[in-house]
């Protein structure tokens, strides 16, 4: 099995490849801007950290797009792949598809796995929600959140309980989904914290509401101007891919959900 796995392993991937082709939504632009990063030869980086900083800086500048993806309850899922344009959430499925691929042909099946768990490509499935990166298998990255802090707060959240009716969900047809969510306070982010912050690290914006986890996501990164939260902003005076100095904007905000590539 093992020797018809390594003669034929190459021909799976083809079929894989072709089938994913067949479901997928992206046009030559992306395509192009696809080629072009792995022609920069930016797969060299000595960690996995370090490789997710520096596959997030071709995207500097893409405008920010939200609701791209295709697929509810009632529409069948399709999988959109647009490097032209991207929201928070999908800026981050992107980079970490970057960063499990050795290779153009990797690439659509590395976004399946990030975006959906247990790689089925259907709206149940997707990963919704930031947590799901670390709660549903197989694992995007790692929650190390309360490590980081022994201000770390840990809250029972009902996600996708929308506040109204009993039963009403942000998304309708996913149900509920009952998890525990660490977070650090944006009072408790000072330099300890910071040294302990790795280049590269996912940063979520822990959301207060009781049926969501996070309202923003971004990366983590050290520049010599200072740290940045690597984000595609939707405020109107930015519309981009950017990075945005991390402690100006989280000051402003709840906390943090600190998760860390593998």
């Amino acid at each position: 099995m093992t020797s018809l796995l390594r003669r034929y392993g190459w021909l799976l991937l083809t079929l894989l490849s072709t089938s994913l082709q067949a479901q997928t939504l992206w046009e030559g632009a992306s395509r192009q801007r696809l080629a072009a990063i792995f022609a920069d030869g930016l797969h060299h980086q000595p960690d996995a950290a370090a490789d997710v900083a520096a596959l997030s800086a071709p995207f500097l500048g893409v405008p920010y797009r939200a609701h791209t993806l295709i697929g509810s309850k009632h529409t069948p899922e399709r999988l959109v792949v647009d490097l032209q344009g991207m929201d928070c959430f999908t800026f981050l499925d992107y980079v970490e598809a970057l960063h499990r691929s050795h290779s153009e042909r990797d690439f659509l099946p590395a976004l399946v796995a990030t975006r959906y768990s247990e790689g089925r490509l259907d709206f149940r499935h997707r990963r919704h929600f930031f947590s799901d990166w670390f709660a549903r298998a197989p694992v995007n990255a790692l929650d190390i959140t309360q490590s980081l802090s022994p201000a770390a707060q840990t809250v029972v959240k009902r996600l996708n309980a929308k506040p109204g009716p009993p039963g009403a969900e942000y998304l309708p047809g996913l149900g509920i989904v009952t998890r525990h969510i660490s977070y650090i306070p944006a009072s408790a982010i000072d330099a300890a914290l910071l040294a302990k912050l790795q280049n590269g690290d996912y940063i979520g914006i822990y959301a207060p509401s009781l049926g969501l986890d996070i309202t923003h996501a971004g990366i983590f990164l050290r520049t010599t101007a200072g740290p940045m939260l690597r984000n595609a902003s939707s405020r109107s005076s930015y519309r981009r891919v950017m990075d945005t100095p991390f402690l100006d904007y989280v000051k402003h905000t709840p906390g943090i959900v600190v998760l860390r590539p593998l």
